[in-house]
């Protein structure tokens, strides 16, 4: 490490006085075309640098230091046409952009309520479409995220195809808020995303914004470690058709094909895509079918947009969600044979267990044990401008979802399915070997809206909010049984009705003091009322009812010190709500509170002609967050507990260089503490028949949250040695994590250090309007490190007895795809 550091500083002592030898300048004025009005607030950019300003209120811009040639200025405003201007940079030029009115609408008001910018004191990074697209080979879109800012990454399968997740700040899935178009995805009871009910959603996206830590007002569950604005395929007025396939190692294989209609007579236009991926995964069995469509249908007005989207995906993916036991993935034979003792291996699991291979054992081995699950999303969108201050978004949606997984059990007890024991002759039978569907029917509907007041010399404001509705069906029914006892087919099991009312409204303005100073302010109120099966105080299931309200206040500076820098703090008060198993199976009276969370963000960015720096950063505070402790509830249930006071605090770092003209670097580190002040552990405590005699409890000060590494770092070399010929070098760093909040040594992922290349080639023809091709080396140095895995721990014989399980992920693996554009 201390090598690299000095060659690091070594590389920015070179690089940095590169533009002392700048001696011209570009000064100028935006105004709207034929007209001597100055637009305040417009952005120009010079092209393959990181220079950037803003035009001031007298439409002024400057940029300094520059060197002799020659340069492509970009220059952008939200209602007028995007226009690009090459200069020819000689001496000190003065020149005037004229910017043109959009004869239409465009898409970007779609996502405005809940999007941030510059003049924002949020922590944020937007992703646009080339860099999704440069890198989609058919891994799921938190693969395409791995090298944004505190972002860890797994996968089941250990290839990034099937089920995957995403962590910002150490924040799993059900803390990160996700939205598609400003509609929510989270599952409304788990409050995860599910990424493989939207596969190759990657190949029609417009672009992401990150939001880390509260971030602004979203629509749907809090988010409590960062947000995902997802804005799908934008007005293309151009007609164009692409067919992409790709494959690779696993048997990896992805063929889309996407079309568009361009812009008919000015005011309509449609696009369509079709998705197929395939993959046998890494993990043994672990096999991902997945099938998927987007389509979309506008009306482009000059001051209003219809847009009607549909998209679904439709996924059967070989279960690989009970991972690796800590013996098998090390070679302990003896451990192997103990861990089958422990827990009672028959002969065939046994078998399983010690002949398969360490890093791709899977436990199941049942043909048809499956997660087969269909979403079906439909969004209508209407945006509209009243005039150039005054706009208005309304959004109706629905998503309907409906699948199961199905697996195989061995010696199930009939009374666990309200079944009679079946008697044969003197023999009293208990429990039969049998195939079970658990099923999920959800229905989520709803509206978002928004109305947005923009004066762009001081003050503009968002009046927005939403209100959705989640009805679901959780049953079960057993499809095979050995012996049937009185079941019926079809007949369910259990049957559990769920219904969830969510309802916010928001206030956030933005205002102007002179010409560098900006005052945010951003003001919640939710609602969320929630009917479910659960206990009563007698231990019986009943309809119960949870109803929440929740005060979510954001507040924020940011100074532009100059064009290149500013410096921006907030404070923010985010709530979040318990989750589904957390309210069904406990009682109103140990039901959990409702985590709260409060955050504060400083930070300093600062953009040049060859560098860019940013640092945040963050103190997240928690009261009553929830984690699993062990301990059994009242109605014999492990369920996550509330613990009083738990943090999270760090500094975010990320830096571009552009080292010369043809060799970029980003680079982003986050360094940080993430502590429970106080942890309680329980423990079940066996006798020597295999009965519960009560728990143990250990006591901790002090300790690390599970799953929050204190270092996180990745780096991208890209050299482009000639036009449309990219090679990057990618690599990822993620410093040790805990399974569990006790910072047990023995109970912990090593730090994995995993290094990526990639070959992007594009040429243009007169058949075929650009061919490309991708290829992509994964995991370049084959190593060996697990991305997830659990843990728990009992006592058996007054032994304690820690049973790990870990997800490892593929070696060296490849992909390459072509790409064909029309």
């Amino acid at each position: 490490m201390y090598f690299i550091r000095k060659k690091t500083v070594a590389v920015l002592l070179i690089a940095l006085p590169l533009a002392s030898f700048s001696q011209f300048s570009i000064t100028g004025k935006v105004k709207i075309n034929n007209s001597k009005e100055v637009v305040e607030g417009a952005t120009i950019s010079i092209d393959n640098t990181f220079s950037t300003s803003l035009s001031k209120s007298d439409g002024s811009f400057e940029f300094k230091n520059m060197a002799k040639g020659k340069y492509i200025l970009h220059t952008s405003y939200v209602g007028f046409q995007n226009k690009s201007d090459t200069i020819a940079l000689e001496k000190n030029m003065t020149i005037v952009i004229e910017l043109s009115e959009n004869n239409i609408l465009m898409d970007e008001v779609v996502v405005s309520s809940t999007r941030v910018d510059d003049k924002s004191a949020m922590a944020y990074s937007n992703v646009n479409k080339e860099q999704i697209t440069e890198q989609n080979l058919g891994q799921d879109l938190p693969y395409l995220l791995n090298q944004q800012t505190s972002v860890v990454t797994t996968s089941d399968a250990g290839t990034g195809v099937g089920y995957t997740g995403i962590r910002i700040r150490g924040s799993d899935a059900t803390r990160v808020n996700v939205t598609i178009n400003g509609i929510p995805v989270n599952d409304a009871e788990s409050q995860g995303t599910y990424w493989v009910d939207l596969p190759d959603i990657a190949s029609s996206i417009d672009n992401i914004q990150i939001q880390r830590g509260v971030g602004t007002s979203t629509n749907g569950a809090g988010a409590f470690g960062g947000s995902l604005n997802i804005q799908t395929t934008k007005l293309n007025p151009k007609p164009y058709g692409e067919v992409n396939s790709s494959y690779g190692s696993f048997n990896t294989f992805k063929n889309t094909v996407n079309v568009g209609s361009g812009l008919i007579n000015d005011k309509f236009a449609f696009d369509a895509r079709l998705s197929k991926i395939n993959s046998d995964g890494f993990i043994d069995r672990a096999t991902s079918d997945l099938k998927s469509y987007y389509l979309s249908g506008a009306y482009y007005g000059k001051k209003t947009i219809i847009k009607f989207i549909t998209f679904s995906g439709v996924e059967e993916t070989y279960l690989a969600w009970n991972g690796v036991p800590e013996s098998r993935l090390n070679g302990d034979v003896q451990g192997m044979k103990d861990y089958i003792t422990r827990n009672y291996l028959d002969d065939e699991d046994a078998a399983n267990l010690l002949n398969s291979n360490s890093r791709t054992y899977n436990m199941f081995t049942y043909k048809n044990q499956v997660d087969h699950y269909k979403q079906d999303y439909y969004q209508l969108h209407f945006s509209h401008e009243f005039n150039r201050n005054w706009n208005t978004n309304i959004a109706l949606h629905y998503t309907k979802g409906k699948g199961y997984y199905e697996e195989y059990r061995k010696a199930d007890a009939f009374s666990n399915y309200g079944l009679d024991n079946v008697i044969m002759g003197t023999d009293t039978i208990t429990s039969t070997n049998l195939v079970r569907r658990r099923w999920l029917n959800n229905d989520f509907y709803g509206t978002v809206f928004s109305l947005n007041y923009t004066n762009n010399k001081q003050f503009s404001a968002t009046l927005g909010g939403a209100w959705n509705q989640y009805r679901g069906l959780h049953y079960g029914e057993i499809i095979w049984a050995q012996h049937a006892s009185n079941s019926v087919l079809h007949n369910n099991y259990y049957n559990d009705t769920a219904n969830k009312t969510d309802f916010n409204v928001f206030i956030k303005a933005n205002y102007k003091i002179g010409e560098s100073l900006y005052l945010i302010a951003d003001l919640q109120y939710r609602t969320v009322d929630y009917s479910f099966l659960g206990f009563n105080s007698n231990l019986k299931n009943v309809e119960q009812n949870a109803a929440l309200h929740f005060f979510n206040p954001k507040f924020g500076v940011n100074y532009n010190m100059s064009d290149k820098s500013s410096v921006y703090a907030s404070y923010s008060i985010g709530n979040k709500e318990p989750g589904r198993d957390d309210y069904t199976q406990s009682t109103p009276q140990s039901r959990p509170l409702a985590e709260k969370l409060r955050d504060i963000e400083i930070g300093y960015k600062r953009k040049g002609k060859v560098m860019m720096i940013g640092f945040n950063f963050y103190a997240m505070k928690y009261d009553n967050q929830l984690v699993l402790t062990g301990k059994v509830n009242d109605v014999g249930a492990y369920n996550r507990t509330n613990v009083a006071n738990s943090y999270r605090q760090g500094i975010e770092g990320e830096i571009g260089l552009r080292i010369v003209k043809q060799l970029m670097w980003n680079m982003n580190a986050t360094w940080s503490q993430n502590k429970v002040e106080h942890f309680e552990e329980y423990m079940d405590e066996y006798d020597e028949l295999g009965n519960i005699t009560g728990q143990r409890q250990n006591s901790y000060t002090l300790t690390n949250i599970a799953f929050s590494p204190n270092f996180v770092a990745g780096s991208t070399f890209i050299f482009e040695p000639i036009k449309n010929l990219k090679f990057s070098f990618i690599s990822k760093y993620v410093g040790e994590q805990f399974l569990d909040n006790t910072s047990n040594e023995s109970r912990k992922l090593k730090p994995y250090f995993v290094n990526d290349f990639r070959i992007n080639y594009s040429i243009k023809t007169k058949l075929i309007r650009e061919i490309g091709f991708i290829v992509a080396v994964n995991n370049l140095f084959s190593e060996k490190y697990e991305s997830n895995g659990y843990t728990y721990s009992y006592v058996n014989n007054g032994k304690p007895v820690t049973e790990n399980f870990y997800f490892p992920q593929a070696g060296i693996n490849f992909m390459a795809g072509l790409v064909l554009k029309f």
